[in-house]
């Protein structure tokens, strides 16, 4: 029976982002599962739609031997800390030392840069290499946003990454790097490779899988495998770590990749299909509350400057100061809903005050921005405490489905008809139940504006009349080419 030794390592790291991710964030449960080692991993991932849950139901059907090591996961932020990664790596090579397997796999993000490892899953598989020589085969599967590096490409036997923005084949992704697996372990040797990295940034809001020209292009990718019996990838890559190879890449593996790649890579390297429209906050309110006055369902604003899924902290406050200062909520009372806005201060006070009552504070955070400014300042006033929430909530959307998180005290409070959803932890708004945990319909709103970039997407856009994307001020950059870079290789360039 082969035996496969099993870890996982997730973060998206935004270097220009205010918030570090320490130890703690990789035990905190909030938006992915807190830290976990050994047979409690695989009793805890099991059927989740991550890479690790597909891999676990894959190798079962092989009839592979599961080692379980440690799998953590932190929300996207800037620099992992050199002392949370280092206990990482440690963990997993305590079991990696310790033997009896015959093959790793990997569940990474493949952009994760840490305080003293900037390529910080390269580094890790580079570690495990030098541990396990190199006849025992090392396949990771990787997020579609991973900055794919040559040191990655080069130390393990094959790389698969997510087809899809948003995300909901994570768990599918498991499965593929199986096969990847299964045909390492059946040839005794690694494939055929090929990878060529495009010499532009791509915005994330051009990247999104249920529009163009994403949508064809993987369509495109899934033809080419068929056609020449490869296994192919494109990450669009995360257009904010600041790092030398920071870019998109396309790789294969089979026989006949160098044919498929440069195929793939005529596709998708065409520059002006990835310019992507936005609106100021104070517009794409306007624009929003117009079409909402004859929609039938929710429009959707994404906030998406402040995305806690790619190193926002999800406090930012210029989107609904424009939402305030429109009247959204005095126009439709009770039916514009914002969220999720993190002030663990304001959930508390909303606590102690009790559902019925109200309370006077400051909501939300001034960070500091890319430009180098402040974002706008807290929205200060007295809230209504409509519902309280310990937020611990079951996803049931088609992103990370039936994973539970615990975002802490949470509660709805209500400020001239805005319903705003106030969390302790941080928690990209990709999925209903995150509204309807603090007894928010948002089948009955008539806005709802996401602190998200595009993974909101895949549970939203059933019920929406139109998405409309605002830049209010925020640390995210919507615009690469609006970020301070010190560190991107020259010959690629901020602007597809």
């Amino acid at each position: 029976m082969i035996k496969v030794l099993v870890a996982g390592y997730q973060h998206e790291t935004n270097t220009f982002a205010p918030t570090r991710a320490d130890w703690a964030a990789f035990n905190r449960g909030d938006s992915f599962p807190a830290f976990v080692h050994g047979a409690a991993m695989l009793a805890q991932l099991t059927g989740v739609n991550l890479p690790i849950g597909g891999f676990i139901d894959a190798a079962r059907t092989h009839g592979w031997q599961l080692l379980p090591s440690s799998w953590c996961g932190a929300i996207p932020s800037s620099f992992v800390t050199e002392d949370a990664f280092e206990r990482i790596c440690a963990s997993i090579l305590s079991d990696v030392r310790a033997g009896g397997f015959d093959a790793v796999y990997l569940d990474l993000h493949g952009a994760g840069v840490a305080e003293n490892a900037l390529d910080s899953e390269g580094e890790l598989i580079a570690r495990i290499r030098a541990v396990v020589g190199a006849d025992v085969p090392i396949v990771a599967s990787l997020d579609l946003h991973a900055n794919v590096t040559r040191r990655m490409l080069r130390e393990a036997d094959a790389l698969v990454a997510y087809r899809s923005y948003p995300h909901v084949d994570m768990a599918d992704t498991g499965v593929l790097a199986a096969e990847l697996l299964a045909r390492r372990l059946k040839a005794g040797r690694r494939e055929p490779q090929q990878a060529m990295r495009l010499p532009f940034l791509i915005p994330l809001n051009a990247q999104s899988t249920w529009m163009e020209p994403a949508k064809g292009l993987y369509e495109a990718l899934r033809e080419f495998d068929q056609r020449y019996g490869t296994v192919l990838s494109f990450c669009m890559g995360f257009p904010a770590a600041d790092f030398n190879e920071c870019a998109p890449m396309v790789w294969g593996y089979g026989a006949q990749a160098e044919v498929a790649v440069r195929a793939l890579y005529d596709l998708v390297s065409a520059p002006a299909q990835w310019r992507p429209d936005y609106l100021d906050a104070g517009p794409a309110v306007a624009r929003a509350l117009a079409v909402a006055d004859s929609a039938s369902r929710p429009v959707v604003l994404a906030d998406t400057q402040d995305n806690p899924g790619a190193g926002g902290d999800s406090n930012t406050t210029g989107l609904l100061h424009a939402l305030l200062q429109h009247g959204a909520g005095k126009r439709f009372p009770g039916q514009v809903a914002f969220g999720l806005m993190f002030d663990s201060h304001a959930a508390a006070a909303a606590h102690a005050a009790g559902v019925g009552n109200s309370i006077e504070i400051a909501l939300g955070t001034a960070v500091p921005t890319f430009t180098g400014s402040l974002s706008d300042a807290p929205v200060q006033g007295r809230f209504s405490v409509r519902a309280l929430s310990d937020g611990t909530v079951t996803l049931k959307g088609p992103m990370m489905t039936g994973l539970t998180v615990h975002l802490g005290p949470t509660a709805c409070l209500e400020i001239d008809g805005v319903l705003i959803a106030v969390t302790s932890g941080k928690k990209q708004l990709l999925d209903r139940e995150l509204l309807r945990m603090v007894g928010i319909q948002p089948e009955a709103m008539k806005l709802i504006a996401v602190k998200s970039s595009n993974h909101f997407r895949a549970d939203f856009t059933p019920i929406a009349a139109q998405i409309i994307v605002a830049k209010a001020a925020g640390p995210m950059a919507a615009d690469p080419a609006d970020l301070p870079w010190r560190h991107l290789d020259p010959g690629v360039r901020t602007k597809p």
